[in-house]
């Protein structure tokens, strides 16, 4: 179980970090390419899109973050 959360950890952390350096300033980054019609609120819908996922991801992180202390402690 231990290897199985710890390798899960690694490709979740990858992707985590992949999405976090999607995420750029406000014209740079996949909500900034402009092949994407904003939204009312002024961001893109890939750019809200990109930022959910980055969400469920980071909670995934922590979930197996704390499923591996529970195992090593």
């Amino acid at each position: 179980m231990l290897a199985t959360l710890s390798v899960i950890h690694v490709l979740i952390s990858a992707a985590l970090v992949g999405l976090i350096l999607m995420h750029s300033g406000r014209d740079a980054g996949m909500g900034g390419m402009g092949f994407t019609p904003t939204s009312q609120g002024g961001t893109h819908i890939v750019e809200k899109n990109l930022t959910r996922l980055t969400l469920i991801v980071a909670v995934l992180f922590v979930a197996n973050t704390v499923a591996l202390y529970r195992l090593l402690a």
